[in-house]
């Protein structure tokens, strides 16, 4: 029987809740991520790998239960609404569910076929106790729980490449050896008031695309080698763009491609399964944007290809 050359890719139609118009979050591109990987062929025309909204008893893993329930019935309270950022509806609370039960998903299906990808999550700034900066579950480390309570792993590493840092997934993780938490972002940028991973790489602003490529060659293949972890989730936010309205960095498109391609490879040769999620990316022009976060799914397509 011949393999399956496509990467398996998971998608929910609930990842685009309803904002208003004039919201700074681009909800849309979710939809037009997945309308362009289904374009590009990267289906093999079957059908997107769809997701469960998360259950209470995953999410309540890596988060306050009392907040869980707060989410879940619609009265999160006006200050922590403020600070996630979205008003805190149904559809919305949905959306935290099937983007989180996305990237259980794509851990699952990375371990299965040694690469996998989310079109959502990397909600990164949710912490412990509640959500902030637009996350209202931390999909990923939810993903690192659900995988070791079952017992599928024991350590995971979390490549953050984001232009934010990592602090809710560092919060979550803080203490715990068994997740090594790597983030590489703006030094200025959201959050002002950090969350130390195990490892930080604050850069400077305006960074452009050599000098940024060539702190993550110094630091990746070292840390890939450094543990036996058993995945990586990676989160590819597109945001380090040089025209992102919410980024301090200086990146390229070409830049941002050659990133993903360097960080899916280097994974792949490294011989670790590897779970890619959406991340951050903001623009109004939604074109752009998805043209963006599609190097992750051109890069992990070229590299299963190749490895088949």
């Amino acid at each position: 029987m011949c393999p399956d050359i496509n990467i398996p890719i998971v998608h929910h139609p609930a990842y685009c809740a309803d904002l208003p118009a004039d919201h700074r979050f681009p909800m849309d591109k979710y939809r037009a991520v997945a309308a362009q990987v289904v374009s590009e062929g990267f289906l093999g025309g079957k059908a997107f790998h769809r997701p469960r909204p998360a259950p209470f008893e995953w999410i309540a893993l890596a988060h306050d239960s009392a907040y869980v329930d707060q989410v879940f019935t619609s009265s999160v309270p006006s200050v922590i609404t403020r600070e996630i950022g979205f008003p805190m509806k149904e559809d919305i609370a949905l959306r935290a569910r099937c983007a989180t039960g996305g990237t259980v998903l794509t851990g699952y299906l990375a371990m299965e076929h040694g690469l996998a990808c989310n079109t959502a999550g990397g909600s990164h700034h949710a912490r412990r106790a509640h959500g902030a900066g637009f996350c209202v579950f931390n999909d990923v480390a939810v993903a690192i729980r659900v995988m070791q309570a079952d017992g599928v792993i024991r350590r995971a590493l979390v490549i953050d490449l984001d232009v934010h840092q990592g602090d809710g997934t560092a919060d979550i993780f803080k203490d715990d050896e068994s997740v090594f938490t790597f983030s590489m972002h703006a030094e200025k940028n959201y959050p002002v008031r950090k969350v130390p991973s195990d490892l930080d790489v604050a850069l400077a602003d305006n960074m452009v695309d050599a000098a940024y490529l060539a702190e993550l060659v110094a630091i990746l293949p070292g840390l890939l080698r450094s543990q036996e972890f058993d995945i990586v989730f990676y989160n590819a936010g597109v945001d380090p763009y040089e025209g992102d309205r919410l980024g301090r960095l200086a990146l390229t498109r070409q830049g941002l491609a050659q990133r993903d391609e360097y960080v899916i490879q280097a994974v792949r040769a490294a011989g670790i399964p590897a779970a890619g999620v959406l991340g951050g990316g903001y623009s109004r022009d939604i074109e752009d944007l998805t043209q963006r976060h599609m190097s992750l799914f051109r890069a992990a397509q070229s590299s299963y290809v190749f490895e088949t």
